[in-house]
């Protein structure tokens, strides 16, 4: 069964949108009904019911346009602003001198903050900067003077305008960031997996090429020399891989895409795996299986990758003990966890050995045994004693699968 690609959408941004939207619609509703209210002030009123026909038209149909960062265009930004400004200015024809000198609502009253707010998420502080300006230029004109009311006011709008505009550029650097983060975990979880696979079977051939092409001499040392190089080449490709490039979404607004490559689980549907069903190829002559007499129960992914790391233990007994060496397998069903222990009778592992080869690019151990432990959330311990044998001890929890431990993380 082919993988699936899990596309994830990361945005802090799209909330911002939908609040500006409630805003101005709530705020258009607010200036109306200040006006109805005060109605017999206005010297002009038609002035301002035009007006305020043209905001509530306005601001229902641009409803669309405060959605995302892709639909709000700085055609719509500029004509937004003009409609806020105009209010502004106009409202010393539409009402009372004497309300105006005493520091009255314009026409427009708070909407106008909506105007510059949308300026603030779609570009960022300097935005921001510059439309709460042109804001703060309009205000002082309808009053005549520097008020200190207005000056409190348009300091409030310039202020608050920048610092949210600020805000919204460090949540798209940090959703870039995370993004990234999550890709390059995504990347070497794939990794991983692809090396297990590998050095399961592939390099194991190629080292065996090696050996063989060595004893028999002639042009099959050629090509066990071949096979030496690219056994080389090939665990510094598995061992370092590729990251692929961050991908960034069209629309801002809309959050940075992390791509994640999932393994079929559509199998997982058809219910646990007897895990001694796995272990017993593995039995033989040289190999003692000891296992429960009733069927030990795991998810099937789980139960695969378990038995693959026995497998690849197995593998390291043959390669370093040697053919004829005597392996003992222990099964062990705990009421949350699977233990199996695979023990053999020969010399050991030197002290600082594992690191030595996982540095080599030998990465046995590393990946095909302890990685696939932890990608189920287990865990593989290793007890070697010079002299006195290997011990490797897998622990798989019963209600966690490696699918499972690949969704966390990626929800994180």
């Amino acid at each position: 069964m082919a993988r699936r690609e899990r596309v994830m959408r990361m945005s802090v941004e799209q909330p911002l949108w939908r609040a500006l939207a409630g805003y101005r619609v709530l705020t258009m509703l607010y200036a109306i009904g200040f006006f109805i209210t005060a109605w017999s002030g206005f010297v002009r009123p038609w002035l301002a019911v035009a007006y305020y026909a043209v905001l509530f038209v306005w601001t229902l149909a641009t409803l669309p346009k405060v959605s995302s960062a892709a639909s709000c265009t700085k055609r719509f930004l500029a004509a937004d602003l003009t409609v806020a400004l105009t209010g502004v200015l106009i409202t010393p024809l539409a009402d009372a001198p004497e309300r105006v000198m005493d520091g009255g609502p314009t026409l427009p009253s708070i909407w106008t903050a909506g105007s510059v707010l949308a300026f603030a998420i779609k570009g960022g502080w300097r935005w921001a900067a510059v439309a709460s300006t042109l804001v703060a230029v309009a205000n002082l004109i309808e009053r005549g003077h520097p008020a200190r009311d207005t000056v409190h006011n348009v300091i409030l709008v310039w202020v608050a305008s920048i610092a949210i505009g600020y805000v919204v550029e460090v949540a798209r650097a940090s959703e870039r960031t995370l993004a990234r983060a999550l890709e390059i975990e995504a990347a070497t979880r794939e990794r991983e997996r692809l090396a297990r696979d590998i050095h399961d079977s592939v390099l194991q051939v190629l080292a065996m090429v090696q050996r063989r092409g060595a004893v028999i001499g002639g042009e099959a040392a050629e090509l066990g020399r071949l096979a030496g190089e690219q056994e080389v080449a090939l665990r510094t490709l598995v061992s370092g891989g590729l990251v692929p490039v961050s991908r960034v979404s069209e629309d801002a607004a809309e959050g940075a895409l992390v791509r994640a490559v999932d393994e079929p689980e559509a199998t997982d549907t058809d219910g646990p795996v007897d895990l001694r069903a796995l272990l017993a190829p593995y039995a033989g002559s040289l190999v003692n299986l000891a296992e429960p007499g009733a069927p030990v129960l795991l998810a099937p992914a789980a139960a695969r990758e378990l038995a693959a790391a026995v497998g690849a233990a197995l593998d390291n007994v043959r390669k370093h003990v040697g053919p004829d060496a005597r392996a003992w397998i222990l099964v062990e069903d705990e009421p949350d966890e699977v233990i199996v222990t695979v023990r053999d009778e020969g010399p050991g592992i030197p002290e600082g050995r594992l690191a030595e080869a996982e540095g080599e690019g030998r990465l046995g151990v590393a990946l095909s045994i302890r990685g696939r432990l932890r990608d189920l959330g287990g865990t593989a311990e290793l007890i070697s004693v010079p002299g006195q044998g290997t011990e490797v001890e897998l622990k798989a929890p019963k209600k966690t699968g490696s699918t499972t431990a690949r969704g966390k993380a990626a929800d994180r």
